[in-house]
């Protein structure tokens, strides 16, 4: 499903003085971000709000000397967040295929599938194995998109149930309690969830869409969008990019 079409917005979130520019306050960079989406954003067990987009934000923040706001969001409200300038971005495993000309995006930055995961003793090894199961998928997510594109209509409709939730950890005890016996979701968070939790899970070889993540900006606010790529650019000329994602591990991921 693609997001609504951002709408001109006030810059007062997108790179504005977050006061008078007398008063010596450093610029305020609001970055939106689903916060139980590991390893891109999510709030760690001490309650810290960290990740591999976070971590980019904060580099490219403190290399523009910008005051970095960690905003976490509800996904399915996040184009009223950024249309009402309450965020400078959405930045965190941000999908621009579909999306292309509804956002200000950066380069993309992040090769992504959208995959399968199942429990190991459940039978399930293909996508033919999926027919009469229940799947799940969190809400407003690109796996939801993709299963409801035309090229994948006869397996969505081959599935008992489309079970739409808020977030994986939802889907996650869904699929430990047997509520349902799949779950659609981006290919790196789905290794990030099967190697932190104690279940056995597999991971389908069937790929069911390929993406790429990008920064994405109301559609106006190009000169943002330009700055911000110019720093990411900086840091993968440095270095310091490769040097974040490996932290993250996801090296086999980005886009150089």
């Amino acid at each position: 499903i693609s997001a609504a079409a951002a709408m001109a917005l006030p810059m007062a979130a997108c790179g504005s003085k977050s006061g008078d520019s007398k008063s010596g306050e450093k610029q305020k960079f609001i970055v939106g971000f689903d916060a139980a989406f590991p390893p891109y954003g999510y709030q760690d067990e001490n309650g810290e709000y960290v990740g591999f987009d976070l971590d980019l934000a904060a580099e490219v923040c403190n290399r523009n000397d910008w005051e970095l706001v960690k905003q976490p969001i509800d996904w399915d409200t996040k184009d009223m967040e950024l249309n009402s300038g309450t965020i400078s971005c959405i930045w965190n495993g941000f999908t621009m295929n579909g999306r292309e000309d509804e956002y200000a995006w950066t380069d993309p930055y992040v090769d992504n599938s959208q995959v399968f995961v199942v429990k190991s003793d459940s039978g399930i090894a293909s996508f033919a194995d999926l027919a009469g199961k229940s799947v799940a998928v969190q809400t407003d997510s690109s796996a939801e998109a993709a299963l409801k594109e035309d090229d994948n209509k006869d397996l969505l409709d081959s599935f008992k149930e489309l079970v739409v939730v808020a977030d994986y950890n939802t889907a996650f005890m869904n699929l430990d309690s047997d509520a349902v016996n799949a779950i659609a979701m981006d290919i790196g968070v789905a290794k990030y969830q099967m190697e932190s939790r104690d279940g056995s899970y597999t991971m389908l070889d069937d790929v069911l869409s390929a993406e790429q993540y990008a920064v994405g900006f109301a559609k106006n606010n190009t000169e943002l969008r330009d700055k911000v790529q110019k720093t990411l650019n900086d840091m993968r000329d440095d270095g310091t990019f490769q040097k974040i994602a490996e932290k993250w591990d996801l090296t086999d991921s980005i886009i150089q």
